[in-house]
């Protein structure tokens, strides 16, 4: 925090700061709300792609496996990925930030390898020439899988080993 030279909270006087408190301005403010800014989603190039992931419906199952031939086979699809395309990252620990983290289980977050680990999770990529393509390469990706039931609430848990 930055604080004025005039009071620091010395002999109980109140510290008076020059950013707490005051009403910055934000000169991109009249733009943003009339409608005027310009974000990433509103600029087109030449020969620019768009991406698509696919997420799991599941918060728990194994992949089986994904086949996405139909998807790539779709005129305007540039490129399908899945985790079968990315490198296996070895367990390990390392300092990022703050704290240590497990790299497999970070790389595991970006697409899912064998398991789904959450409602949500990428399990592929699509890359296409228009927004459209895209979605409609998504639909045409088979998943086969194995789902596992998944405990979603502490509640869920109890009240299940109270019927068994």
């Amino acid at each position: 925090m930055s604080q004025s030279n005039s009071s620091n909270g010395e002999n109980g006087s109140a510290p008076s700061f020059r950013v707490i408190g005051t009403r910055p301005i934000r000169h991109d403010g009249v733009d943003k709300v009339t409608g005027r800014a310009k974000y990433g989603a509103d600029y087109a190039f030449p020969g620019m792609l768009h991406g698509k992931v696919l997420r799991s419906p599941h918060a728990h199952a194994l992949i089986k496996s994904i086949n996405y031939q139909k998807a790539l086979a779709l005129p305007g699809v540039v490129a399908v990925v899945t985790a079968a395309d990315l490198p296996e990252v070895a367990s390990k620990t390392e300092q990022v930030g703050e704290g240590a983290v497990n790299t497999r289980y970070l790389a595991m977050n970006i697409l899912a390898r064998d398991k789904v680990l959450y409602d949500g999770h990428a399990v592929a990529a699509i890359a296409a020439s228009d927004r459209h393509t895209a979605e409609e390469a998504l639909r045409l990706i088979e998943t086969s899988r194995i789902i596992f039931s998944s405990i979603v609430a502490t509640w869920m848990k109890v009240s299940n080993e109270l019927i068994m």
